[in-house]
């Protein structure tokens, strides 16, 4: 196809595909669905080779958060019966991390729900981040806590935080409809907070919730834009007691096209297989990471997910490796840019797309491309194209809150 040819020449310059170009990837048939996960894994395996990078979740504090997000199953008046409970201590935050480490996991996310932080709130989170990091030589630490006030993202870095992550989810026209507590540039100030501080910005979408194809592109566009150091792709859970209970919108196929485009769009950016994978791509997972380089491993914040051991075969019957510490995630050029502004080794400068504080540098891959790979089989679909698979769905009953061993 002319267009999958257009595109991967593109990704390889990192050069931004036109709008019509990244709908009509979205738009490409079953029948072409290899050829798109082949395309997309060129420019893939470029910038990544075959690395996997690993991130394991640590959900802080969880359930009874105030804002109305509709996919949300920690939102004001879900009646999902998730876990709920107050801070972890932070030794308690520090075990469940080392589990995830020691499974493979080079990111540590320290998610708590909420609006956002309270300054005491970043002063207790800092504590946690020096927890995880004296127990666990060069682990990098993500924080996910909500909407930053000025001088939250600073403190933060101050403390040791490597990254932090916060979702645009759906496009700015979209915004309002699944969430009204809070607006869409509210999310992409706190973006720039952090993005601004140094730390390594890390910013996704849910798919999955009703919207249009352009809306898909609108965020993923918005993302580069941002300069998203990674971009988590979750494919939304339809938690019973959550307004999008009934949202089942996705197919293996649909997942696969969308992470493909998020790849062409992102060419040397983490694109990560976040919430929901097992739910939606199923048997299709080892396809999707020919797209992405970076999965969270084990359990998510509020759901179970695949079992951690599960989730290392499947990277080594793929003829994939875990990313190791001593490895650097982003390919040098951003890197190097991220050196230039002062920020933390992965962070951004937003130098790209015309802002910032100086040019790239040279535009490398982070390792020398691998072979082709033979295309895979892809697996017959379990359900019927729009099916409720309510059966994948189970809400997270160890770990991080609970007594249980944790999934990693």
């Amino acid at each position: 196809m002319d267009l999958l040819n257009t595109l991967v020449d593109k990704g390889l310059r990192r050069e931004l595909p036109t709008r019509e170009e990244a709908l009509a990837v979205l738009a490409t048939s079953d029948d072409d669905l290899l050829d798109v996960v082949a395309a997309a894994g060129k420019v893939r395996r470029h910038w990544f080779g075959r690395r996997v990078k690993l991130n394991y979740l640590v959900n802080l504090k969880s359930g009874l958060c105030p804002e109305d997000c509709s996919y949300c199953s920690q939102r004001l008046g879900s009646k999902a019966e998730i876990l709920k409970y107050t801070w972890l201590k932070p030794e308690e935050a520090s075990q469940a991390a080392a589990a995830g480490v020691a499974g493979g996991a080079k990111r540590v996310c320290l998610v708590a729900s909420g609006r956002g932080p309270t300054d005491r709130d970043v002063d207790r989170v800092a504590k946690t981040i020096a927890a995880v990091k004296e127990e666990n030589e060069g682990v990098e630490v993500c924080a996910c806590l909500g909407l930053l006030s000025d001088g939250q993202a600073e403190r933060l870095r101050g403390a040791g935080a490597d990254a932090y992550n916060h979702n645009l989810n759906t496009s700015e026209a979209t915004y309002a409809d699944i969430t009204k507590t809070h607006t869409y540039a509210d999310r992409v100030d706190t973006v720039q907070k952090a993005h601004a501080a140094g730390l390594s910005a890390c910013s996704g979408l849910i798919a999955g919730m009703g919207e249009k194809d352009e809306d898909l592109v609108d965020v993923v566009f918005s993302l580069r834009e941002l300069d998203a150091d990674s971009v988590p792709v979750n494919f939304l859970i339809p938690f019973e007691g959550t307004p999008l209970a009934k949202e089942w919108n996705l197919t293996p196929q649909r997942c696969l096209r969308i992470l493909a485009m998020a790849r062409f769009v992102c060419p040397d950016i983490e694109v990560r297989i976040a919430g929901g994978r097992e739910v939606h791509l199923r048997s299709l997972q080892p396809l999707a990471l020919n797209i992405a380089n970076s999965i969270f491993l084990g359990d998510y914040l509020t759901s179970e997910g695949q079992a951690g051991k599960d989730d290392l075969a499947m990277i080594a019957d793929t003829g994939f490796e875990v990313e190791g510490m001593d490895q650097v995630t982003l390919p040098r050029h951003r890197v190097d840019a991220a050196a230039g502004c002062g920020a933390h080794e992965g962070g951004a400068c937003g130098s790209h797309e015309g802002g910032g504080c100086g040019p790239c540098g040279s535009a490398e891959p982070a390792t020398e491309p691998a072979a082709e790979p033979v295309a895979e089989p892809v697996a017959e679909p379990v359900a019927d194209a729009n099916e409720a698979r309510t059966d994948l769905v189970a809400v997270r009953r160890r770990g991080a809150g609970t007594d249980l061993a944790p999934n990693a």
